[in-house]
């Protein structure tokens, strides 16, 4: 099997598993993996997570260039972006999913932090966390908006939308947004209590533990 047919393989299997434990709904939310050879693999527009069919994903080529497939996700520009700046992403993954994103609507929270350290494995696969201004899907500004924090952030959170997340294969990028969805929902259930969040000592020493950057 060659690394393209794993790949196309592995994405399929993901986007179902997202979708079938509610982490994705209809036809929101998007996945990209780069190939080996040179080039990406994105889901197609408007196509349900649940139901992907590897021979109908897009495929571009190693300048970007939409080669083949079927026509790729609005959101494609996203996942150029997180690649362009952080050049050892090996997949991006976009949802919609609920706890994240209403967390993205809430009013009061730090745009440069959007998230406490509730827990060691939100430190560890997700750190800090901006929230990127609001700009309709498909914008090229948000896109942009995007890109100007990829270098430093390989998650973040887009207002009134959703979470972006790049990681070095396929399941880091999965995991890691599997746990903001998590901890955005423990977020939320501990509204109105007081929060005994990881302190800057405790998250240090993860970072200096498991070689964080």
């Amino acid at each position: 099997m060659s690394d393209e047919t794993r790949l196309r393989d592995e994405m399929c299997r993901i986007g179902r598993s997202l979708f079938d434990r509610g982490l994705t709904a209809g036809s929101s939310g998007n996945i990209s993996v780069k190939l080996p050879s040179g080039g990406w693999l994105m889901t197609p527009t408007a196509a349900s997570l649940g139901a992907l069919d590897p021979a109908r994903l897009a495929l571009f080529d190693a300048a970007g260039r939409f080669i083949s497939g079927e026509p790729p996700t609005k959101e494609s520009l996203l996942h150029f972006s997180m690649y362009r700046e952080r050049p050892e992403a090996g997949a991006v993954v976009h949802l919609h999913s609920t706890h994240s994103t209403a967390v993205s609507l809430l009013a009061d929270v730090d745009p440069a932090d959007v998230l406490p350290a509730l827990t060691a494995y939100y430190v560890m696969r997700v750190g800090r966390l901006p929230l990127v201004p609001y700009f309709a899907p498909g914008d090229p500004d948000l896109a942009h908006a995007v890109r100007a924090l990829a270098g430093q952030h390989h998650a973040v959170l887009l207002a009134n939308h959703g979470p972006v997340v790049a990681g070095r294969s396929l399941a880091d990028a999965q995991y890691a947004t599997e746990e903001l969805e998590e901890t955005a929902k423990l977020y939320l259930l501990l509204q109105g209590y007081r929060i005994r969040a990881l302190t800057p000592a405790q998250i240090s020493d993860l970072k200096a533990r498991f070689k964080l950057l």
